[in-house]
Order: C-alpha cells, then structure tokens, then sequence
C-alpha cells in the first residue's frame, strides 16, 4: 500500500470518527429535548387535572375534565387504588387497561415507556393522594405518543448517515488528490535517486518550486545538501587517489631508474645510492603523514593532554628551521610571550614545524622567516611569516586540503613534502581546541597564524633582555 493510499485512509477514518461523534451527540441530544418536552406537557397537564381533584375523586369528575383545556395529543385516565379505570379522555387508545400497570402501587411520580397497539408511548403516573390524610385515592395516567419523535430522530438519523457516507466520500477524494500533490516531491527525490544509482551522477538536483520552509522543501534541501556533500567527498577522494598515486609513483620510477643503472653498468655509485635512499625517506614520510591521517579520521590518534610551555616549544622549532634554512634563509625569532597550554607536546611541536617547513620550502634565497608568540585575552598565538610569492585570495580555503600545491606543476624544490603537513597540522591544532589561520597578499609573502586555548593565567610577556639573548645565540648558530 503506498503511503499516498495509507495517508488517504487514515484521513478518512478519522474524520469517519469525528463526524459519527458528532452525529451521535446531534441524535442524542435532539431525542432528548424531544423528550423533554413531551415529559413538561404531561407534568403541566397532570396538575391542572389534580387542581380540580383536591379534595379526591369527584362524581361530576368526567364534566370537570371535559371543561378542562387538555392538550389533544395527551390521553388521560383515571383510576381507583385497585386499577379500575373511571375515567379516561376520547383519544385514549381502546385497550381496556391502564396504560402502565406496574406503576399503580407507586406513591411518587413516575415516567415509564409504553408499547399500546404497536405505538411507542410515554407515560407519566401520578397517585392522587386526599388532603389532609394522605391516603392514595387512585392514580392518574397520561400517555402521549412518541410517534412524531420516532419519525424526526429516524429522519435525522438517514440523514446523518447520509450526510456522513458523502462527507466521507467527498473527504477521501479531496484527500487523495491533496496527499498526491503534497508528496508529489518525493516522487522527484526517488526518480532522481534512482538516476544518481544508475548513472552515478552525483551531480543531480531536485527541483523544488514549492515552499523552500515546509516538510518537502526541507527534505529536498537536505537531499540536496547531502548530495552536494556526497559529491565534494567523491570528487575529494578521487583527487586524493590520483595525487597517492602521483606520490608513490614519482618516487618509485626514481628507484626503478637508479636500479636499471646499477644493474647495467654493474656498479652501486654513490650518486644512484643517495637517489634511491632520499626517495627512500620521501615514501617514508608520505606513508607516515597519510597514516597518521587515517588515524586521526577514524579517532584511534591518541592525543595526551599535559601542561605545554609553548616558548620552549617554539625556541626547539627554531633551532630545527635554521638547520633545515641553512644559508639559503634567514630564520629568526621576533616576540616570544612565556605561555603554557594543554595539550600533546610532540603533536604541537609537528604543527608548528610543519608550519615552518612549508614556509621555508616556498620561500625565496637570502628572504626571511619569522616566528614569534603573543598572548590575546586567553588565547596564544604562535605566527609564521614568510616574504614568498603569496597565495592567491581563490586558493587561501584550500590551502589544508590534502595533496593541495599552489604549483600546478609539482614542481617544487628537492625533499619537499608531499602536500600533507598543513593538512595533518589544521587537525591536530583544532583537536586541541585551536585554530590555524592563514592570510596572504601576492608578492608580500604569507602569514600562518596558530591559535591555541592558555591555561588560566599562564601567560608572561617575554623581558627585552630574553629577546636580546635570543637574537645572540641565533645569530651564533
């Protein structure tokens, strides 16, 4: 059963509820108002008869009652204590008995209903009781027919019932073309589903002219933000799959040269052996950083949480960055605030190293690189400055992707990484509670900017004479 179907059924059946509630309280209530009404005339028409029976059965009785306005439609009889009728109104049907026998030892008022001669009847007796004494003299019956009542609830009833069966009809229409047209979308969500599985084109869109804030305008949004998800992480991992591929290969044809050299000329000369060690140590560091990204991604990276004193951390880096620097480039040292933070002291030291190495890696000879640590509020920010070609404003959000180079080309200087360091040091900085920012302007060179939670209070701003301490000693190395 489709949901269209199912939606239309239950619409139906509820409002079938409704409407038989509804229809019942109508019945229930005009019987009894008709009821009602019939019980008032007999009590009003029982004691104007008693009015004139104060002082008990009279013999002039039957002139009396015939001076008396009774109502047409009220049949009345009057009987002794032992049930003998003596008297009884024109129009009281000829059945030889009173209209209700069972009630003649009653000494207080009572309604009852009566069958006589196939006629439903509502009867009202009343003792009449002597004054003073009270000794019941007798009982007076009334009786009046629920005919025309029967026939106005029996009308209302065939057309409840008719009214209802149309209503419910006309509902179920109404509501199976209404449920169409509000589901009709997801015919639109499973059609293109069915496209995307069949052709695998992650590309599709639904169309959706309706509201863009209802329950469909919201499914289709979010199919489509799934879709447009789906498709950056598709395209991401064939261009992963395509620069691994680019990685291993490069490297490998490298080995596979130097050895077809060896072999042919059947001797390991220092030049091909120190070819195939550095490609060597590059595959070894490409399949580190891509492992230690799959451990990140799947949470099995252990990341240890310890007090981490952050200028320590940045003076090791810089030792490390003047030997990778060499002569080529001048590193140094510009404010260093005293900071601690939480966190993995060898992972932050990988960020800010790889920090630094991309910058020296695209660093022009004889330009400088900058490093230094300032305290903002409760943050520490850890910056990287180099005087590079700059990175275009278009390239600056992908700058952490995976493989991602600014050269087209892979053309890069000898021992560059492999295009994984920022990306492996955004998540290890935002695992920390941090962020990594990057600003850059075509030929001024690029800023990397790491931010990082302080433990409360643990922030110094560093003394003139440490600085001038600092610039000594890197200016000795």
């Amino acid at each position: 059963m489709t949901l269209r179907t199912r939606l239309t059924l239950w619409y139906t059946v509820v409002l079938a509820v409704i409407l038989v509630l509804f229809g019942s309280i109508v019945y229930i209530s005009l019987s009894f108002t008709l009821t009602n009404q019939i019980e008032k005339t007999l009590d009003r028409t029982a004691d104007d008869i008693l009015l004139t029976m104060s002082d008990g059965i009279p013999e002039d009785l039957a002139i009396t009652l015939r001076a008396l306005d009774l109502t047409s439609n009220v049949s009345v009889q009057i009987l002794r204590d032992d049930g003998e009728i003596v008297w009884q109104s024109g129009n009281t049907p000829l059945v030889g008995r009173a209209f209700d026998p069972e009630n003649l030892s009653m000494d207080e008022n009572v309604f009852s209903s009566q069958e006589i001669l196939g006629v439903d009847y509502r009867i009202l007796t009343v003792p009449v009781v002597s004054r003073p004494g009270n000794e019941i003299l007798g009982y007076l019956q009334l009786g009046t027919s629920l005919a025309t009542v029967d026939l106005v609830t029996q009308t209302l009833l065939v057309m409840l019932l008719i009214g209802e069966l149309l209503a419910l009809i006309v509902a179920a229409i109404i509501g199976y073309l209404v449920a169409g047209a509000a589901l009709s979308p997801l015919d639109q969500v499973t059609e293109t589903a069915i496209q995307i599985t069949s052709k695998d084109d992650l590309s599709r869109r639904i169309p959706h002219l309706g509201r863009q804030k209802d329950e469909v305008g919201s499914l289709i949004q979010a199919f489509n933000a799934t879709m447009e998800r789906l498709e950056g992480l598709f395209n991401t991992q064939k261009r992963f799959l395509a620069d691994v591929s680019h990685e291993l290969r490069t490297p490998l044809t490298a080995i596979r040269g130097n050895v077809d050299l060896i072999r042919k000329f059947g001797v390991a000369d220092e030049e091909s052996l120190d070819a195939i060690s550095s490609e060597v140590d590059r595959l070894t560091r490409l399949v580190r950083d891509l492992l230690l990204l799959a451990q990140a991604e799947t949470g099995k990276l252990p990341l240890s949480r310890d007090p981490v004193e952050l200028d320590t951390l940045m003076l090791e880096v810089f030792r490390q960055a003047k030997v990778l620097a060499g002569e080529r480039i001048n590193v140094r040292i510009g404010n260093e605030d005293q900071a601690r933070v939480e966190g993995d002291r060898d992972r932050l030291k990988q960020v800010l190293l790889n920090v630094v190495a991309n910058a020296l890696e695209h660093a022009p000879d004889g330009s400088e690189v900058r490093l230094a640590l300032t305290c903002e509020g409760q943050w520490a920010k850890l910056s990287v400055v180099d005087e590079g070609p700059g990175i275009p404003e278009d390239e600056l959000s992908r700058i952490f992707e995976r493989f991602y180079r600014r050269d087209p080309s892979r053309n890069r200087i000898k021992g560059a990484g492999a295009g994984l360091g920022l990306s492996i040091a955004y998540w290890i900085t935002r695992h920390h509670g941090g962020d990594i920012k990057v600003e850059s302007s075509i030929g001024e060179g690029t800023t990397f900017t790491i931010s990082l939670p302080l433990l409360e209070g643990e922030c110094r701003p560093q003394e003139e004479e440490d600085l001038k301490s600092i610039e000594i000693a890197s200016k000795e190395e």
